[in-house]
């Protein structure tokens, strides 16, 4: 974290991030305590919407946001292929119980275990040491990262082609294959927004899997290499040594979540394939004031819309917003990773405020 010239500065307790800038073990507790709290939103969110859910008003004119993303990947039907929502209970409590267990994870980390990876008895641990200036350190770190996410998509891809997953062309939930198709991935880079086919949206994915997975253990292996070894001055450079900071990282992190936010909301706000309309409500509308914004193209009234929006406005909406203030905060830490002094702007103004002019007779 910058510190402006002082080392000794002391931050309030809001500003997070500066207890955990070089304490890699303080850091692995803040991801586990906040994965802990984002599962037990999920869950508690989960079991509140099923709690209010109204079998005779449509799904997506009741706000009912996770219920919906369930619903989109087939859980929550009877044999019949009706949703009931049966199944939903359990998984809002598996979340629940995993929430307390990473809660627990973040808990040992903060107080047990290490405050700094390095300082740990185990020899693997001791590799997720937090090293800013050291390129070779961060991309073993990226690479693990890089590995969890293409895990992910490619279980994802298993569970659409194993199980199923809801098609809003049929109404019903059928397993899809995915299309590995590489001159349709790289042109729906430019027409997401309008995709139909679930088979491409399960390519991409399969697509994406591949790349994470294989540039992951590139990352992992990145700097251990002997051709690496003799040359390690001119590939540090080329990997970002000289770019490399905790507030840089962050920056460039808030960028991401940031992009792929506002990206989510535009698509929400009108693709009725990955985002079924019996689930999420009618497409949305664009308007345009001091910003953009999405309003609903249907009449609400009498329904069990959650602040009188479908979950499709509410989705898109919160979406978008969220993105704009993460960058926002990706711009801040940017500037300050390059160096800006934002404590001279604030001086600047005190000094134009006090200032005195003299107009020579």
């Amino acid at each position: 974290m910058q510190t402006y010239g002082n080392p000794d500065i002391t931050y309030g307790w809001w500003a997070g991030n500066s207890g955990v800038t070089n304490r890699s073990g303080k850091f692995i507790a803040a991801h586990a305590a906040h994965t802990g709290l984002i599962c037990f939103a999920a869950g508690g969110s989960t079991l509140w919407e099923l709690a209010r859910f109204d079998p005779s008003v449509p799904m997506g004119h009741q706000s009912s946001i996770f219920l919906a993303h369930l619903a989109s990947i087939g859980i929550g039907f009877d044999e019949a292929g009706v949703w009931t929502g049966a199944g939903v209970a359990t998984i809002a409590i598996l979340h629940l119980i995993f929430s307390m267990v990473y809660g627990g994870g973040g808990l040992l980390h903060s107080l047990l275990f290490p405050g700094d990876m390095q300082d740990s008895e185990v020899v693997q641990a001791r590799k997720f040491k937090l090293e800013w200036g050291n390129p070779d350190n961060q991309t073993f770190i990226l690479g693990h990262h890089l590995i969890f996410f293409g895990v992910a998509c490619a279980w994802f891809v298993e569970w659409a082609r194993v199980h199923g997953i809801y098609d809003p062309a049929i109404g019903a939930i059928r397993q899809v294959n995915y299309n590995l198709d590489l001159t349709m991935i790289w042109h729906r880079q430019f027409d997401f927004l309008a995709i139909d086919s679930l088979e491409d949206v399960m390519g991409g994915h399969a697509f994406l899997a591949f790349a994470e997975i294989t540039g992951g253990a590139l990352h992992v292996v990145a700097g251990s290499t002997p051709w690496e070894k003799k040359r390690l001055g001119e590939y540090s450079k080329f990997k970002g040594a000289e770019l490399l900071s905790a507030e840089a990282v962050l920056s460039w992190s808030l960028a991401g979540i940031g992009w792929m936010a506002i990206v989510a909301a535009f698509w929400c706000a009108t693709n009725t394939t990955v985002y079924p309309e019996a689930w999420y409500g009618e497409p949305l509308q664009l308007k345009f004031t001091v910003c953009p914004y999405w309003i609903d193209t249907v009449d609400l009234q009498g329904g069990g819309a959650f602040w009188g929006h479908t979950t499709r406005a509410a989705l898109s909406n919160v979406h978008y917003y969220l993105g704009f203030f993460f960058l926002q905060g990706h711009f801040w830490h940017a500037l300050r990773a390059l160096g800006f002094d934002f404590s001279k702007v604030s001086a600047s103004i005190g000094n134009e405020k006090n200032a005195t002019f003299t107009i020579d007779s």
